[in-house]
């Protein structure tokens, strides 16, 4: 089996799963090419459950739990420090834990508005082009929802909302009567009978929509596409100005693998890091690293948690992802981002892991004998706060060149990254905070989080595309500046983070890229011989697929 799979020549190899990789994946294997997706964790199961607590450090159990298995290693603010993140390392990658949220973007956040001056000035790929591709994703993850009574654009054609339960249904009077403009939030579920939406876990019925049910699954159904999980790609291996092979380790082998063009998906924490080992007498600094922007610009969103009582109570509710505003989106002269519900209540295991994700990231985290005490202030806190929902404010990161995702040669599995939390995002944090406790005004509320909050889950921003070389890694069809087969389908090709998740800006962009790299397939070559037939690489100078 495996013999089969790297004796031949591929035409797209996708290094990663998750909505990226398993969305443009899906396309092209739709479309008739070759695809090999290669897995850092294993093929597993869709209903394995949820992140494993940060208190299992043993790399091959959380690996096999779908999770990455090593903890990060970061430097924010100067202070630096070691925790595990909920970052995915399955098929599905980490979208097959989260709550499927895909929501559009704002027209501001890619393009430069009248109303709204952008931070960079504009995406190069206009909002315009990218709604097509919106649709596409929002049909192909059977988002559902409803429209946004704020918003100027033509509505999505969205499928119906799932119906709200009597607790959401006195917080959207309870909003509604505060001159506030809630809508039930877009979720990528299928909204099967008896249907738990599956908040913060994998889902056990194809229900919930991920890189796995909407990509992964349906492209191996075509017969064109294969996965290689617990496949750790090593390096990219490369000429002057494209790739020869991909070198990866699967239980302990060396493998190689070929195909005409290779997409990283590895997210924008995985594929920086990829770029920067892949090193050679051509990228000394790393592949496609002519500019010394691989890794930089890193971005995450800062997250700012609410509890909220609506006025008329309703006892026994559960947990639920229905809601979300966009009032506090952004001001005349500021940006800042999306209100929506959690799907948490503030309830005794959501405070104990929230205190507990705090204390990993501590000085505090190396007196490990006062981890259990933080079980009584979550009880004290479930008192005071019964059953509230919990609201996230996700605000608006910038692109700064010294926030970056860096490599260790010596720990080439490390995930190691350094940022600095900017002024202006301090700022920008006091007023949205401002802005929400002003909205909010008559209602019962109370701010979870003392200091901002990076969401990890969020990372984005570290191969930014655009049109010039000199201050961008990839073009506008997300293809690397100077490697002519090498694509970026994840949230690293971003220039800005947006006000919302990115999810469905990811899944749209994949589609798009999907669509370039078809294109490319069929303009310089037919599509590769049947996977597992003996082949070499193709030296004819029109398979290059140099632009």
């Amino acid at each position: 089996m495996l013999d089969d799979l790297t004796s031949g020549l591929w035409d797209v190899i996708v290094v990663g799963t998750g909505i990226g990789g398993g969305t443009l994946g899906r396309k092209l294997a739709e479309k008739g090419f070759s695809v090999l997706f290669l897995e850092k964790g294993p093929l597993g199961s869709s209903s394995a459950g949820k992140f494993p607590s940060n208190d299992i450090e043993d790399p091959a159990t959380r690996l096999q739990h779908g999770s990455w298995p090593t903890p990060l290693k970061s430097t924010i603010n100067g202070k630096t420090s070691t925790f595990f993140a909920t970052i995915g390392a399955g098929v599905g990658g980490s979208s097959v834990f989260y709550a499927a949220t895909l929501e559009r973007p704002e027209r501001h956040d890619i393009d430069e508005t009248r109303g709204h001056r952008h931070p960079t000035g504009g995406w190069p790929v206009s909002y315009d082009a990218f709604a097509p591709y919106f649709a596409a994703a929002e049909q192909i993850y059977s988002v559902r929802g409803s429209a946004d009574p704020l918003s100027c654009e033509p509505h999505s054609k969205l499928l119906p909302s799932i119906q709200l339960d009597a607790a959401n249904q006195a917080m959207m009077e309870s909003l509604t009567r505060q001159g506030l403009h809630p809508y039930n939030l877009h979720l990528a579920v299928k909204n099967l009978p008896d249907c738990g939406l599956c908040l913060g876990h994998k889902c056990p019925r194809a229900c919930k929509m991920d890189g796995r049910s909407a990509g992964v699954e349906p492209a191996l159904r075509t017969g064109n596409a294969k996965i290689l999980d617990m496949c750790t790609v090593r390096t990219l291996r490369s000429d002057a100005n494209r790739i020869t092979h991909v070198e990866a380790l699967r239980n302990g082998q060396l493998i190689r693998l070929k195909a005409r063009i290779y997409v990283l998906a590895a997210g924008a924490f995985g594929s920086p890091k990829l770029l920067l080992a892949s090193r050679s007498d051509h990228w000394p600094d790393g592949l496609a690293n002519h500019n010394g922007l691989v890794g930089r610009n890193l971005m995450f969103h800062l997250t700012e948690m609410v509890a909220v009582w609506p006025k008329r109570s309703i006892k026994d509710a559960g947990p639920s992802r229905a809601l979300a505003l966009r009032d506090f989106y952004s001001s005349k002269t500021q940006r800042y981002g999306v209100f929506q519900a959690m799907g948490l209540n503030a309830g005794y295991g959501e405070i104990v892991g929230h205190l507990t994700s705090v204390f990993d990231r501590s000085l505090l985290r190396r007196f490990r004998i006062f981890k259990p005490f933080l079980r009584i202030p979550a009880y004290l806190g479930t008192l005071i706060f019964g059953q509230a929902s919990i609201f996230a404010g996700i605000m608006e990161d910038f692109p700064y060149e010294e926030n970056q995702v860096l490599y260790d040669p010596d720990d080439p599995e490390r995930i190691l990254f350094k940022y600095t939390m900017s002024s202006e995002l301090r700022t920008r944090k006091a007023e949205y905070r401002r802005l929400i406790k002003k909205g909010l005004k008559g209602l019962k509320t109370v701010f979870l989080s003392f200091q901002p909050e990076l969401n990890f889950a969020h990372v984005c921003g570290t191969l930014r595309f655009g049109n010039d070389p000199q201050t961008s890694v990839l073009n506008a069809d997300c293809r690397a500046h100077g490697v002519n087969n090498l694509y970026v389908a994840d949230a690293s090709f971003m220039p800005t983070s947006t006000g919302i998740n990115p999810s469905l800006i990811i899944a749209a962009n994949a589609l798009r890229v999907a669509d370039r790299i078809a294109a490319k397939l069929t303009e310089r070559s037919s599509p590769a011989q049947p996977f597992g037939k003996e082949q070499t690489p193709c030296s004819d100078p029109s398979l290059d697929m140099a632009t």
